[in-house]
C-alpha cells in the first residue's frame, strides 16, 4: 500500500471527528478542567464505552457540592449593609444595596 492512502485514511477519520463534534455527535471536550491525556481517554470512553463514560459523568455532578442555603437566624453573613443607627429588629435597617464579594 502506498503511504498516501495512510495519510488520506487518517484525514478522513480526523475530518469525520471534527464533523461529529461539530454537530454535537460526540463531546471531546476536556469535562475535568485537569488537563493531561485525562480528557482523551474520556471521549474514547464517549465512543466506546458509553456507560462508563456517563456513570463518571454523573459521579462528578454528585461530587461537586453547592454552597448551602442560608438558614433563617443566620444573620447577614457580611452581605448587606445595614444602617449604622437601626436596630436588629427593624425592617428597614437596611438601605437596599446588597454587597456581593466574588473572587475571581
Amino acid at each position: 500500500m502506498d503511504w498516501w492512502i495512510w495519510v488520506l485514511i487518517a484525514a478522513a477519520v480526523l475530518g469525520l471527528g471534527w464533523f461529529a463534534q461539530r454537530r454535537g455527535w460526540i463531546d471531546l471536550s476536556d469535562k475535568t478542567k485537569r488537563g493531561g491525556p485525562a480528557g482523551v481517554i474520556m471521549g474514547v470512553d464517549e465512543i466506546f464505552a458509553p456507560t462508563r463514560h456517563e456513570a463518571q459523568l454523573e459521579q462528578e455532578r454528585q461530587s461537586r457540592l453547592p454552597a448551602p442555603a442560608p438558614l433563617p437566624g443566620d444573620g447577614d453573613k457580611g452581605i448587606a449593609f445595614a444602617a449604622a443607627n437601626a436596630d436588629d429588629d427593624d425592617p428597614d435597617r437596611f438601605r437596599g444595596s446588597i454587597r456581593l464579594d466574588v473572587e475571581r
